[in-house]
């Protein structure tokens, strides 16, 4: 992404709607004054008193335990150095909120005007009756030592500066699995840490806790091998002063023959010549943001039996702190943990490399191009989408607190405990970011009919620049240039195509065959020569012929016409499925109980209880594409028979019925109203014989057209859930029709899911 326009989509990123990324909403019910006067005066005396008696009491009438600082004086924010307090606010905000996607912990982020220590020091002291724990983030070394040491003297809370000790957990599971892959010894590696900030000094500590010998590290920084002879060693870098080489040591000369190269300085410092005098099976973790060390390709190319990582999304084994701060203190909140320990630590650190090691989920290797992940070098730690992470590593540090004596709250039932932790996020609550990495593995070419639409300019240049499609515009040319430029869109490379004025000789010859072409297919429904080529100009008809020949891989269209005016040419012209008699549509709502399929919620109108059950069957072979098994609910006023001869309840329960006896395995039943559908325990409790019982419906099928839609459309609005959608099921190559109003994002997400089923 080119620097002008990434600071113009940051900034209005932060900007748009409600300023910032986070808000405070109520848990509790403030409907009426009954209410207000239960949740202040003069209910709120109460709890007040009971605390004042039972301090522990705090944890239980107030959000302290699941609430998190994250406090910062702005002195070493990001790559951005020392921009102050307030300017480092937006990186705050930003960890707050991955805190609560990732493990559902509310945070406060707090930035302190401050560089003095002690006034910093006696700040967070006196807030401590306000919070659970405390994340020190973007701190200058080496104050943030001494800050995070007395911190965690003088609290009773965990404090955690993730800045020392995120890198240095994650890079201590990966360190451990790429030495076992390599079968090296992690006592008798010889270990160079080119990097002794906050972050080496902690990475580095932590490998000695795993068992690395202080005599076999050599640690560089800007001016050297830490060194005896020196005199100008600040802060913590005497920690590691190694004598057993001489001072001007160079850094080339310290990697004949090491094993392991650990980086956290700055890019491009590591040349392939360094690369090339290291040991067998070289380690080499580049981990310098946005810029490794090292690239990818330069050290591969140097030394095929490396092992490399970086901090990269782009390149295999990313150590990527979000695989350990969100979970660590959501094991040391569960247990009301007074610190968070070496053992705590260490115990994030097994738990991430044992991970590692197990056979990796669908839905993880769903979203790396169905890769087969498996131990090894190019898969040595977690990815950040994998949700079995935070029932791994929160219980792992849970148990480390408990037996390091610190749990004042002890967890007795840790399978129940488990389940509490999956139920937080829903098990598939990633499934937009695993759709656009899945895209990313093998890029395909998404035609937009309605690329005179800013937004849609927006969405395909995201698409372009984060590698999801490679955009193909439809249009008038002059037009879309236009706002390319006026907004200055990074567009400029992307092929443009106007159906109505064709350029070149080669348009004219591309027109002519989709003309042809459309009149073969429809010359005996009526449609005569001169027809059809009026019809071609038509950007929807003619992006549907760009499919259909192979000159595109998938289209998106429909933001600026009716639904029916896109939907109709993907049907005359792609057509559906062999055996599809009714092609459908879905949404995707995101809730907190993961993904929540709707259909059909677009296209059929008069339905038969066998397009119900055929439609019920696209749908749930679209739920299968995302790696999610289908708990079905074919839903209406009625439930198992309890209205007898109502017209949609009479519907749905023969569709069931067509249901059961063709996939008597599925999980799948109706008629029933939709509230149970999504309530296990009520169902179970009604109507144990239910296919359903014991399980929540992640896919809701509506007896009409009128239903879902209305169904949708209050859903995604009232509860301000995200949607995705409508994906168009049935038809022969994919086509999907963009909301009215759709968002850049919107748009986004379903160039994902129209990349996928190119894919497929």
């Amino acid at each position: 992404m080119k620097k002008n326009t990434l600071k113009k989509e940051a900034l209005q990123y932060h900007a748009e709607g409600r300023p910032g990324k986070i808000e405070v909403i109520p848990t509790k019910a403030t409907a009426n004054q009954r209410d207000l006067s239960l949740a202040y005066s003069p209910g709120v005396a109460e709890p007040c008193l009971a605390i004042e008696k039972t301090p522990s009491d705090v944890y239980k009438y107030t959000a302290k335990g699941n609430l998190v600082a994250v406090i910062s004086n702005g002195t070493a924010v990001l790559g951005l150095g020392d921009i102050g307090a307030a300017a480092g606010k937006p990186v705050m905000e930003g960890k707050g909120l991955l805190f609560k996607i990732y493990a559902d912990i509310d945070c406060f982020d707090l930035e302190l005007d401050t560089k003095d220590v002690d006034e910093f020091v006696r700040t967070v002291k006196i807030l401590e009756p306000t919070f659970g724990g405390i994340n020190l983030e973007d701190i200058s070394a080496p104050e943030c030592f001494e800050i995070e040491e007395r911190l965690k003297k003088e609290l009773n809370i965990p404090v955690m500066h993730d800045d020392q000790h995120g890198t240095a957990i994650i890079s201590g599971a990966a360190l451990l699995n790429a030495l076992e892959i390599v079968g090296k010894d992690i006592s008798k590696a010889k270990i160079v840490v080119n990097g002794a900030g906050a972050s080496a000094i902690s990475c580095t500590r932590i490998y000695v806790s795993l068992g690395a010998k202080k005599e076999n590290i050599f640690m560089y920084d800007s001016k050297g091998l830490i060194h005896g002879d020196r005199d100008n060693l600040n802060g913590k870098k005497p920690e590691f002063i190694n004598n057993n080489v001489p001072a001007d040591t160079s850094l080339t000369q310290i990697l004949e023959g090491a094993d392991v190269f650990i980086g956290l300085s700055r890019g491009n410092i590591l040349s392939q010549e360094m690369v090339k005098g290291m040991a067998a099976d070289p380690i080499i973790f580049a981990m310098a943001n946005p810029t490794p060390e090292i690239s990818y390709e330069d050290a591969k190319a140097a030394r095929e039996d490396c092992i490399m990582a970086t901090g990269r999304s782009d390149y295999p084994n990313q150590v990527n702190n979000v695989l350990g701060f969100p979970f660590i203190f959501r094991g040391a909140l569960d247990v009301r943990a007074t610190e968070i320990n070496e053992a705590m630590k260490l115990g994030a650190v097994y738990a991430l490399a044992e991970l590692a090691k197990k056979p990796v989920p669908d839905i993880v290797n769903l979203a790396y191009g169905n890769a087969n992940l498996k131990f090894g070098k190019n898969y040595i730690i977690p990815k950040p989408v994998d949700p079995r992470l935070i029932s791994t590593v929160a219980p792992a540090v849970a148990k480390a607190a408990m037996e390091s004596g610190i749990a004042e709250n002890p967890i007795k039932n840790w399978e129940a405990y488990e389940s509490q932790l999956e139920q937080r996020l829903g098990h598939d609550h990633a499934l937009s970011k695993v759709i656009e990495t899945k895209a990313r593995q093998e890029i395909k070419k998404v035609v937009f009919s309605d690329a005179q639409n800013l937004s849609v300019l927006k969405a395909a240049q995201v698409v372009l620049e984060e590698k999801i499609a490679q955009p193909i515009l439809l249009g008038n040319r002059e037009k879309i240039e236009k706002l390319i430029s006026e907004y200055s869109l990074n567009l400029q490379s992307i092929q443009i195509l106007d159906p109505k004025i064709q350029t070149s000789e080669a348009e004219k010859n591309t027109f002519e065959s989709y003309a042809n072409l459309y009149y073969e297919k429809r010359k005996r429904k009526g449609i005569t020569i001169a027809e059809a080529w009026d019809t071609m100009r038509s950007r929807n008809y003619f992006g549907a012929m760009m499919v259909e020949t192979g000159d595109a891989d998938a289209m998106i269209g429909g933001l600026s016409k009716k639904y029916s005016s896109t939907v109709r040419p993907a049907i005359e012209v792609v057509g559906a499925k062999p055996g599809v008699k009714k092609v459908a549509s879905i949404h995707i709502l995101m809730t907190r109980n993961g993904p929540l399929f709707l259909g059909d919620t677009t296209v059929n109108h008069d339905l038969t209880s066998e397009d119900i059950a055929g439609i019920t069957e696209l749908v749930a072979e679209e739920v299968k594409r995302f790696n999610i098994q289908p708990k079905i609910a074919l839903v209406t006023y009625s439930n198992f028979g309890s209205v007898p001869n109502g017209e949609s309840a009479v519907l749905m329960r023969k569709a069931t019925a067509i249901l059961h006896e063709r996939h008597p395995d599925w999980i799948v039943d109706g008629e029933m109203q939709a509230h149970l559908a999504i309530d296990p325990e009520q169902l179970k409790s009604f109507y144990p014989f239910s296919k359903l019982a014991g399980h929540r419906a992640n896919t809701l099928i509506f007896p009409n057209l009128s239903s879902a839609n209305i169904a949708y459309n209050l859903l995604s609005q009232a509860s301000d859930m995200e949607m995705m959608g409508p994906i168009m099921l049935g038809l022969n190559k994919p086509i999907h029709v963009l909301q009215l109003g759709a968002s850049v994002r919107q748009i986004v997400d379903m160039v994902g899911v129209a990349a996928i089923h190119a894919q497929d």
